[in-house]
């Protein structure tokens, strides 16, 4: 049996994030989830909003720690991973209600990002909600030092990582049809980003 990944930030982040789709979900039923990662978001978000419908992915290396804090926690409402790296992805047949990412923009390369928000725009359905959790550069700004180090640490790990301009994403957004909403901000220099697929333009 396969242990279950833990990821410190993940537990740490997990009730502030909840906060937020606690609200933007409320209306919503079926989620998919692009990176899952350990699996410990899907579990914690849907022991407490029974009425979603999580659909996990992530690529097939996650898949086994995901299915051990599925197997744990035994939920009706979590399903199994999809195989999902965006670059190559081929589209879920399955249109959603929301879809939901955690800590994924900053570890991708500028194409993955936009494939990712490519992909957000193809699967949601009309009025639906995309929520994106991770640091953000604003105005051409880091909110804090710290999160200007951990830019320029990820840089030296790979040239091709780094924090997102949000008005960058917005960009993204725009040419699927969405349209930023909400910025909220988080714990630990984090942000947590709101878009809705209407065809109107950012704010």
């Amino acid at each position: 049996m396969i242990e279950k990944p833990y990821a410190e930030a993940t537990a740490r982040n997990s009730e502030a994030i909840l906060g937020a789709i606690r609200v933007e979900f409320r209306d919503l039923e079926s989620i998919l989830e692009i990176g899952s990662g350990t699996g410990q978001h899907a579990v914690f978000f849907c022991q407490a909003l029974d009425h979603l419908v999580w659909q996990t992915s992530d690529v097939p290396g996650n898949h086994g720690g995901i299915g051990a804090w599925l197997a744990d926690a035994s939920l009706p409402n979590v399903l199994e991973p999809l195989a999902l790296n965006v670059l190559d992805a081929g589209l879920p047949q399955k249109r959603y209600d929301g879809v939901y990412a955690a800590n994924t923009a900053h570890i991708m390369s500028p194409e993955a990002v936009e494939k990712m928000f490519t992909i957000v725009a193809e699967v949601l359905r009309d009025g639906g909600v995309f929520v994106l959790y991770g640091p953000f550069r604003q105005g051409g700004r880091f909110n804090t030092s710290s999160n200007a180090d951990f830019h320029h640490s990820l840089r030296q790990r790979d040239p091709a990582m780094g924090i997102r301009h949000i008005e960058e994403l917005d960009s993204f957004a725009q040419r699927g049809g969405m349209r930023r909403v909400r910025l909220y901000a988080m714990p630990a220099n984090n942000n947590l980003a709101v878009w809705v697929k209407d065809g109107g333009v950012a704010t």
